[in-house]
C-alpha cells in the first residue's frame, strides 16, 4: 500500500505554458505505478482560471469538488458544472475546464499514462472562446 498523507506533497502553480490565470495543483497521484497507468490531482482554479485546449490519449475523468466552473469540448456548447458534478472526456477529446468568470472552481482530475504521457497540451482558450463558450 501507498500512503499519501495530507500536506505531504507540495501545492505547485498550474504552468503558465498550460493555464490561464490563478490555478493551483495539489498532487493526489502524480507517479504512475506500474501496472497501473492512474495519476490525479486536485486543481483549484481562481475565478477566470483555465486550462488550455487539450487532449488526453487515454480519457479524463473529473470530479467537481467546490464552486462552478465552465467545461467545453471543441465544436459544443460550453457547459456548466458544479460541486458534485463528473465530466468523462474521452481519449483524443479535445477540451478546456476552469472557473467561470465570477466563481472559483475545484475538481479532482483523475487520468491514465500512454506511453509516458497523460496530457497534450495545445493552445490557450481565448477571451473571446471563454466567455462566449
Amino acid at each position: 500500500m501507498m500512503l499519501n498523507r495530507n500536506g505531504s506533497q507540495a501545492s505547485m502553480p498550474g504552468p503558465a505554458e498550460c493555464f490561464t490565470g490563478q490555478v493551483r495543483i495539489d498532487p493526489i497521484h502524480l507517479q504512475a505505478q506500474a501496472p497501473s497507468r492512474i495519476t490525479s490531482a486536485l486543481v483549484t482554479f481562481e475565478p477566470g482560471a483555465r486550462t488550455n485546449w487539450h487532449t488526453h490519449p487515454l480519457g479524463q475523468l473529473l470530479i467537481v469538488t467546490a464552486g462552478k466552473g465552465w467545461t467545453q469540448c471543441e465544436g459544443e456548447a460550453r457547459v456548466e458544472v458544479s460541486a458534485g458534478d463528473s465530466i468523462w472526456c474521452p481519449p483524443g477529446h479535445k477540451h478546456w475546464h476552469g472557473a467561470t468568470d465570477r466563481t472559483a472552481m475545484s475538481h479532482i482530475a483523475v487520468q491514465e499514462m500512454l506511453d509516458g504521457s497523460n496530457v497534450t497540451w495545445l493552445e490557450p482558450v481565448t477571451e473571446p472562446q471563454y466567455l462566449e463558450g
